[in-house]
């Protein structure tokens, strides 16, 4: 899968974009892929666009300029107590137009493998040449997982949070932008939710 778009009748605004990354032949580093793969099967509210960015960095950087009002990136994090704890993690984009940061260094531009934040500091960059703006709202849906070595599947407990990290997903993107973030989340903490 690639994407599906639900566009609003209106037009761009307000649309938001989930985007599963990862690499599916490093074990638990799938997850993202294969969280967006679960939710291409649901009912999604208008406006939200699914995406299988998988290690395409570049190709979501991209997309991105299209004027997303929010991002959900699903994505392996080395959060949490247990492999399969998810976790949600408000990311302020207004950190990526601050040149006093770490992240106003320029983006690597590497196709195959560019990390949430380097994505980021991609759309940054070539919105300064090309026009657009950063979405307004940022979440990070993680999960700590047991192993990232070369394989393809997930191990047990993360293959187990996959179905309450697409429920999850769906909880978000059914709020409106301003709302959807966890109850409690400040940005840059994580609310930690145990699988089911």
């Amino acid at each position: 899968m690639d994407s599906v778009s639900v566009s609003l009748p209106d037009g761009r605004h307000g649309r938001t974009l989930v985007a599963g990354i990862g690499n599916i032949f490093l074990g638990d580093d799938g997850f993202g892929v294969e969280t967006v793969r679960r939710l291409t099967g649901r009912p999604l509210p208008p406006g939200v666009d699914l995406m299988d960015a998988g290690i395409r960095g570049v190709h979501l950087a991209y997309r991105l300029l299209d004027g997303y009002r929010r991002l959900v990136l699903v994505d392996t994090v080395g959060r949490g107590d247990s492999p399969g704890t998810l976790s949600v993690i408000e990311v302020d984009p207004l950190d990526m137009e601050r040149p006093d940061t770490d992240t106003a260094a320029p983006a690597p531009m590497d196709g195959h493998g560019m990390d949430p934040a380097s994505v980021l500091r991609l759309v940054r960059d070539l919105r300064a040449g090309a026009g657009g703006s950063l979405p307004g709202q940022v979440l990070v849906i993680g999960c700590r997982p047991l192993s990232t070595a070369e394989g393809i599947g997930l191990s047990p407990p993360v293959a187990a949070a996959v179905g309450p990290a697409a429920d999850l997903v769906l909880d978000l993107v059914r709020r409106p932008p301003a709302a959807s973030a966890a109850p409690a989340t400040e940005p840059g903490t994580t609310t930690a939710h145990t699988r089911s």
